[in-house]
């Protein structure tokens, strides 16, 4: 079993003491660390997994203080993820809030991809949630409260690209997942595919490289609001999916992409 490694965090009270507790995978940078942020702020306490940037989640603790609990885990090792869930359980209880937000790529021409690019993408972005969603929910359901999951999809789930077979059909394969799940877990957890469109935040910007104005307006002239979203933008969505506005919400993916998809 992987042990928790807390980046910091704060000694369990009685139960009836605690917070609601929210996980969020993925949730050091980026979109999650956003994520972190407003669940944070809405008065949950977070667990945010991460893989490998252990700057990133000391960064995300100091900004979030006893708000946030930062655990590292790899998620496409299922052994592990069920270790680090079950500690997670035994110490903060079941989750009200699970957000599977963590993903990875690996962009090869379909004929040039190899068999580890393959399973490396498929077994986070979709096996991933499948170790950690059946870890964490039957204690979500035996808690006896509403509580809700929201997988953070992909606008190329949707619609393919070239050089990303790996990455679309993950993404593909987790819209259906997410219907699966919600008929399978209703009614007490509700389950929903958040796909935000292109965001800005220091991966995108990188990989597509928007520091060249003539990619950044390239991209631009694709959505209809021609602007990126901001993070923030994302995490309104998420506060919708995971408040009460959405109750009878479930099955259901929400695309936020500034009307680059709506065909």
């Amino acid at each position: 079993m992987t042990a928790v490694t807390a980046v910091t965090g704060t000694t369990a009270t009685a139960a009836e003491d605690r917070p609601a507790v929210a996980v969020v995978s993925g949730g050091t940078r980026g979109i999650g660390l956003a994520f972190s942020r407003r669940l944070v702020k809405l008065g949950y306490r977070v667990s945010a997994l991460y893989r490998s940037d252990e700057d990133g989640a000391r960064a995300a603790v100091r900004e979030l203080g006893p708000g946030l609990n930062a655990v590292r885990v790899d998620l496409s090792d299922g052994d592990s993820v069920v270790g680090v869930a079950n500690a997670l359980l035994a110490e903060h209880g079941p989750p009200a809030v699970l957000v599977n937000n963590a993903g990875t790529n690996a962009d090869r021409p379909f004929l040039q991809m190899s068999h580890d690019d393959w399973r490396r993408v498929v077994d986070t972005n979709l096996s991933g949630v499948f170790y950690l969603t059946r870890a964490l929910a039957p204690a979500m359901v035996a808690a006896g409260t509403d509580s809700t999951i929201v997988n953070v999809g992909a606008t190329t789930g949707i619609r393919p690209r070239r050089d990303g077979a790996n990455y679309c059909a993950s993404k593909a394969g987790l819209l259906q997942l997410t219907k699966c799940l919600a008929l399978e877990l209703a009614p007490r957890i509700r389950v929903n595919c958040l796909i935000p469109g292109n965001t800005e935040t220091e991966e995108l910007v990188e990989r597509f490289d928007l520091n060249d104005p003539d990619a950044r307006r390239a991209m631009l002239d694709e959505v209809p609001q021609r602007r990126i979203a901001d993070p923030e933008e994302i995490a309104n969505a998420l506060e919708f999916l995971v408040g009460p506005n959405s109750a009878y919400m479930t099955g259901q993916k929400l695309v936020v992409d500034g009307g680059q998809f709506m065909w």
